[in-house]
């Protein structure tokens, strides 16, 4: 797979392989990594909120303003 990054991102990159004493390639794929993670967690919990959706665990948006305007007083 080939990755064709802007001049700046490429710029920065450096820099940072620099700064850090890191290969430029394993930056690359430690971004990777993170964003595969971050991807798997951001459905794992938009999963739980639609599963609890479906048990009917939810509040209205009204009350949600409320209680949040009530946390914020506090």
């Amino acid at each position: 797979m080939e990755v064709e990054l802007l001049p700046h991102q490429v710029t920065e990159l450096t820099q940072i392989a620099v700064q850090t004493g890191r290969g430029t390639d394993e930056l690359i794929r430690q971004a990777v990594d993170h964003l595969i993670s971050e991807n798997e967690w951001l459905r794992h919990e938009a999963q739980i909120g639609i599963d609890q959706i479906a048990r009917g665990e939810f509040i209205e948006g009204d009350e949600m303003a409320r209680r949040v305007q009530r946390m914020l007083q506090s």
